[in-house]
């Protein structure tokens, strides 16, 4: 019997890092395209340098990016290493969703999670946007998560529902209140939609609780991140992709935010 149970354990994890970088090249898409408000279907996969169609065989996750020596097979133009690079990171996380979620309808719904910060946090950094085809099927689907993971009758269902929206608004409410705020102090926009719409999306899926220590933690990395780039660049002002910390500080949270919290709590207990 242990040795069935080690043997499916086995079989699950390297079921879950196949399916990992399946949708970590799905992903690539979705990156390289949403911003520019391209369609993830139509064309297929081609190189952005010739204009050629990838095959199938250059299309396999990690593998065809070593075997191709990371350059395209008809133009040798070199392929980004983000590509594999996602992979890899969405790979990981599945992983780490089943390990530490077991096989639970929670490890697939905070796999799904991981994925779309993982996204839009790349988005974020390169292009400065967040898509809406991201953040608000984020939201619907962190109500909808929230519909299924508590209660068995209906109305409980129905107002675990509910009362994920009205934190995902209250989310949102809090991110336009401290934009306006800024664009009244200094008269220039200091904060995009997308981050107001990305902040209600982590509220909807993880609670206030988390919401608060993702807003915490992101201003944190962000403010270190803008001081670090005046040291460096001196005559320039940073572009601080506030969504790309606030999606950093959501996968730590996945993760860690009820045990951060709980040590936090702890220290005014002693």
């Amino acid at each position: 019997m242990l040795a069935t149970n080690s043997l499916m354990q086995i079989l699950v994890t390297i079921f879950v890092i196949m399916l990992g970088l399946i949708f970590g090249s799905f992903l690539n898409v979705c990156i390289s395209r949403l911003p520019r408000h391209e369609s993830i279907v139509h064309p297929p996969s081609h190189c952005p340098n010739c204009g050629k169609p990838i095959q199938v065989r250059d299309n396999i996750p990690l593998l065809s990016y070593l075997l191709l020596h990371g350059r395209c097979r008809t133009c040798r133009r070199r392929i980004s290493w983000r590509y594999p690079a996602i992979e890899f990171a969405n790979a990981s996380l599945w992983l780490l969703c089943f390990l530490q979620f077991g096989l639970t309808l929670q490890a697939p719904a905070m796999a799904v999670l991981c994925f779309l910060a993982l996204g839009l946090a790349v988005m974020d950094a390169e292009t400065m946007l967040l898509p809406n085809a991201f953040t608000l099927p984020g939201i619907a689907l962190g109500v909808l998560w929230a519909a299924i993971s508590n209660g068995n009758a209906l109305p409980e269902k129905l107002r675990a529902a509910g009362v994920s929206l009205l934190w995902a608004l209250a989310a949102a409410g809090v991110m336009l209140l401290i934009r306006g705020a800024y664009w009244l102090l200094r008269r220039v926009e200091g904060m995009g939609l997308g981050d107001v719409k990305l902040f209600a999306m982590f509220a909807a899926w993880l609670g206030p609780r988390d919401a608060l220590l993702i807003f915490f933690l992101a201003s944190v990395i962000g403010s270190a991140y803008g001081i670090l780039f005046l040291f460096g660049r001196r005559n320039a002002s940073p572009r601080i992709p506030l969504g790309s910390f606030l999606c950093m500080a959501g996968i730590f949270a996945i993760f860690a935010g009820p045990q951060t919290i709980a040590w936090y709590l702890a220290l005014f207990r002693r």
